[in-house]
């Protein structure tokens, strides 16, 4: 691949800033340039797009998403000490990228970003699935993305589209086919990264449905599925005893034996449960 850009190497930006990546952080930064264009390319085309992108570190993921194409890049990231190399992305790439200095579970990027806007982000591993399941589960849908290109645990990416029965399958795939197609788009060997962690990692790519599949009422599936999958060994009648007083007359309206394990009810079940519950 030629030249990304006119900027250094990720290497050569790391040392001239001192940038070790910090545990603390959940960091991890990829350096190859060519790695960091072909996930931006998961993204799809964002030539009309803006993209918030959390946790860009030295800016390898940024870099891709702005050679890429896209619109506009809204980076938001914790550690100050980036700020200056996310600095010298901002100026080779003019008017193209914003850098806001602060926690993303706390900013609200919705007054930086003109739709459609799309999600690209290498997420730092201690806030990832928060934020997934943040974006997934607001009150109103469609949501404020058109996608999500997000980078994970190879765990939590098996998690995320893993199917009924399966060890993997649970809240997060639950939460996550409700109202999006996923499917995982790339996977990545620890000595990709600096550090290498001591896992795989692997990217997720989400699209959002104009609809959920199945009509519930957000917040109560969620609360569901978070008791549902507490405790997976329990029969849903105990793992779901303090979710409604009457459960057992909940779950068979909804179809449902009492006797089932979460890891045996589809997501139509669950949705339908949700359903129960909240007209209770």
């Amino acid at each position: 691949m030629a030249q990304l850009d006119a900027l250094p190497p990720l290497r050569d930006v790391i040392e001239t800033h001192d940038l070790r990546a910090k545990k603390s952080l959940g960091q991890n930064f990829l350096l190859d340039l060519n790695l960091t264009a072909k996930i931006a390319r998961q993204a799809g085309d964002m030539r009309a797009c803006d993209v918030l992108e959390i946790g860009p570190g030295p800016g390898g993921l940024t870099r891709g998403l702005l050679a890429e194409g896209a619109r506009k890049v809204l980076a938001i990231e914790k550690d100050s000490r980036c700020l200056p190399a996310l600095a010298e992305i901002e100026a080779a790439y003019p008017g193209r990228l914003e850098v806001i200095n602060g926690d993303a579970l706390e900013v609200d990027p919705l007054s930086h970003l003109t739709p459609p806007i799309r999600v690209a982000a290498n997420l730092p591993y201690n806030v990832g699935t928060e934020l997934l399941v943040r974006w997934l589960t607001p009150k109103d849908w469609p949501p404020f993305w058109e996608s999500l290109t997000l980078m994970f645990q190879k765990e939590v990416a098996q998690r995320i589209v893993a199917e009924p029965g399966s060890k993997a399958y649970g809240r997060l795939a639950i939460l996550a086919q409700w109202r999006s197609e996923a499917r995982i788009v790339m996977s990545l060997p620890p000595e990709a990264f600096t550090p290498p962690p001591k896992i795989h990692s692997a990217v997720v790519h989400l699209t959002a449905l104009p609809e959920p599949r199945f009509p519930a009422d957000a917040a109560t599936l969620s609360r569901v599925v978070a008791a549902a999958f507490n405790q997976r060994r329990k029969m849903l009648r105990a793992s779901l005893k303090g979710v409604a007083p009457d459960i057992e007359d909940r779950l068979l309206a909804a179809g449902l034996k009492p006797t089932d394990r979460a890891e045996q009810i589809p997501l139509e079940g669950f949705c339908a449960l949700a359903r129960e519950i909240k007209a209770g």
